[in-house]
């Protein structure tokens, strides 16, 4: 497995990473001994970097992951975000990342994932509420104490990830990146190489979209309320994804593998994050590491899907407005 290193002072982590939201029903019903045996596939393979948040499930995905990796801790980089609030129906209630809230969930967390410190931490969303010198000088103080390794953001713009940097070193910012959805390109990409903070993509495979099997929505899957989802939307996707299976079938590559690989290329501090709860899936994502592409094909790719081909938001309009990567 080839390795990057999360910003100038991060962890040395796999080429891609596995995001282990899904296995806690995010998307519908979820297998646990599958996605227990999905994980520990991932370890055999060699991806490090296991991502996680303390609000997936309640709770849940914490606990699967602390059980997937018993006896290999040492193996595993653990991503987890933190903020989120939701009820005992899932309903979500909005973010606290004040610093009694810091030291609050972080130490829930080590007690769900059964480990000592987590290795990179960062607040889901910025807190209208907080500043986020606040947020960072409190987990900073959390780096003191020996329960975190390193600090990375999520989903925020560029002002934002200066005055954070300017508080404490970000390892790297996680952001929804792929083909479908290359806004961070317009400045936030520039100042985290700016400032030496690696890109940790989620979203590559635009949650589904780009998949050579059809795709379909269980009850309970939050998708259904996505735009880029919904009606004309998705048929429109849909076709921009059968464009991109031709270019990967002349390749010898399935189209997930290339939309993989296409975000790997995007640089050396760019971190593929890969969210499934299946081997058969893990292992295809895993055969897109090390796939290269050639100037001309970038190029057929991008006159497929340029920027902004994607149609519909990839949020609701109430989530999108709490995205302060979006502003």
């Amino acid at each position: 497995m080839q390795k990057r290193q999360l910003g100038a002072t991060g962890p040395v982590v796999s080429a891609i990473g596995l995001g282990c939201m899904g296995m806690s029903n995010a998307y519908g019903p979820a297998d646990r001994d599958e996605s227990i045996a999905t994980i520990h596939t991932a370890l055999d393979a060699g991806v490090t970097l296991l991502d996680t948040g303390d609000f997936y499930g309640q709770g849940h995905n914490e606990m699967l992951i602390a059980e997937a990796v018993k006896g290999r801790r040492d193996e595993v980089q653990l991503s987890v975000k933190f903020g989120g609030m939701r009820d005992a129906d899932g309903v979500f209630l909005g973010f606290d990342t004040r610093p009694v809230a810091v030291a609050n969930s972080l130490a829930y967390s080590l007690q769900r994932l059964g480990t000592d410190h987590v290795d990179v931490y960062r607040p889901a969303r910025l807190d209208p509420d907080v500043p986020i010198e606040d947020t960072i000088g409190a987990i900073a103080e959390q780096i003191d104490k020996g329960r975190v390794r390193h600090i990375g953001l999520s989903e925020v713009g560029a002002d934002t990830i200066r005055r954070a940097h300017a508080v404490h070193p970000i390892a790297d910012l996680q952001i929804e990146y792929g083909l479908l959805e290359r806004n961070v390109e317009r400045e936030i990409l520039q100042v985290t190489r700016e400032l030496g903070i690696s890109i940790t993509a989620y979203g590559v495979l635009s949650r589904g979209l780009i998949s050579s099997t059809p795709l379909t929505l269980d009850a309970g899957d939050w998708r259904g309320h996505a735009p880029r989802f919904q009606g004309d939307n998705l048929a429109r996707n849909a076709a921009l994804v059968e464009k991109l299976g031709e270019i990967a079938a002349s390749k010898g590559v399935t189209v997930a593998q290339l939309a993989i690989a296409w975000v790997a290329a995007r640089g050396e501090d760019v971190v593929p994050l890969v969210g499934t709860t299946k081997r058969a899936r893990l292992n295809e994502a895993i055969g897109a590491v090390g796939v290269t592409f050639t100037e001309q094909e970038l190029q057929e790719i991008d006159a497929v899907v340029p920027v902004g081909a994607a149609a519909g938001t990839r949020y609701a309009a109430a989530q999108m407005a709490m995205l302060d990567s979006e502003r």
